[in-house]
């Protein structure tokens, strides 16, 4: 994956640690449209400070069945990848709305758009 983090969501924290953040986040899965969280643009930002990962997400719908599957999954991949055993707090967020223009480019050709 050559993509920044950054470009695809805001991350603060060490820079070793912005790749495997990036990788990690990118296995999730949106079991509705079968695509990554990532591609999808739920992903909001995240910040790394010492032990504490804060996430920020986001759902298409407020009424999102599969919300629950989405943070569970982001924690332990992110478990996976952190050293430590950090802290993992991750947040549901509604403002800004998510919209289909923060998709992907590579989301919005698999919806074909």
């Amino acid at each position: 994956m050559n993509t920044p983090a950054d470009t695809l969501f805001p991350y603060e924290g060490p820079d070793a640690l912005r790749r495997p953040v990036l990788e990690a986040l990118t296995r999730v899965v949106d079991p509705e449209m079968a695509l990554t969280i990532v591609d999808v643009g739920l992903v909001y930002g995240v910040k790394v400070a010492g032990e504490q990962v804060d996430v920020r997400l986001t759902m298409t719908s407020a009424a999102c069945p599969v919300a629950d599957v989405i943070v569970d999954d982001v924690e332990a991949e992110l478990a996976r990848v952190l050293p430590g055993a950090p802290d993992i707090a991750v947040e549901l967020v509604w403002e800004p709305p998510w919209t289909p223009e923060r998709m992907s480019e590579r989301a919005r050709r698999f919806m074909g758009w």
